[in-house]
């Protein structure tokens, strides 16, 4: 929760034949995984609390989030993807097309701007340089209602795109949730999801110890560190089991 820059993210998973989701929360140090029977906002509530936290969540634009205590950063990959549909949708029209030619690369460039080898007073010039460029894109005059709707998103939504504008720790994407995912999603369909409820408690459990476990520990210690651990757990089951996680990383 104290994490500077969080992220989350959700997928579909069935238990016991019943259709559920995937939960991530995420950071560079921690992962917290729930296999859960819905996609309301308990879960978001249960992992993030109720009282105000520091740093900024990210996340695509589920609404869920949206009350989450803490800041939120908007993916720019989504959003990248709702301007391509829009000139999918309307492939014959001329101001759509100039406005996605216009503005698609802006979001793309916002994207990859955190990964250049470049200083951070030069990241964050060319930052505030994006930012003015994609607000004069938003606020420019259109008649079409495609180009008016994602202006829109932009306009109500100001305070949860341009975290990153200010702050380099903060990407414009989710690509960390995502890719965290994605194991859960070819798992999902080798397996089609859990046999059972307690089977998806079981992996909530097992992925959420495994995946923090090699964020904060190098490949060759991770075995002994858990052989150590299931051997504490055996000698006294009492045992604090937080104090058996591996140190987070500063």
């Amino acid at each position: 929760r104290k994490e500077p820059v969080k992220h989350a993210d959700e997928t579909g998973w069935r238990s016991d034949g019943d259709n559920g989701y995937a939960w991530l929360f995420c950071s560079p140090n921690t992962s917290i995984f729930r296999f859960e029977d819905n996609r309301s906002s308990r879960v978001r509530q249960i992992i993030l609390g109720r009282r105000r936290l520091p740093g900024v969540l990210v996340t695509d634009r589920y609404g869920v989030y949206n009350k989450s205590p803490c800041s939120l950063q908007y993916c720019y990959a989504h959003l990248l993807r709702l301007v391509e549909d829009t000139g999918i949708q309307f492939a014959d029209n001329q101001e759509v097309q100039c406005f996605v030619a216009m503005f698609a690369p802006l979001l793309a460039q916002a994207m990859h701007l955190r990964g250049q080898d470049i200083s951070d007073t030069a990241y964050y010039r060319r930052a505030k340089t994006l930012r003015a460029k994609i607000k004069r894109v938003i606020n420019a005059g259109s008649q079409h209602a495609g180009i008016k709707a994602v202006q829109e998103i932009f306009k109500e939504n100001k305070h949860r795109l341009y975290h990153w504008v200010s702050n380099r720790a903060v990407p414009a994407d989710n690509n960390r949730a995502e890719r965290e995912l994605r194991p859960t999603v070819i798992a999902r369909k080798v397996s089609f999801g859990s046999q059972s409820k307690q089977g998806a408690l079981n992996r909530s459990i097992l992925m959420t110890i495994i995946h923090t476990a090699k964020k904060r520990l190098p490949d060759d210690t991770l075995q002994e560190w858990l052989k150590k651990s299931l051997d504490a757990i055996a000698a006294d089951p009492c045992v604090d089991l937080y104090s058996l996680l591996p140190p987070s990383k500063a």
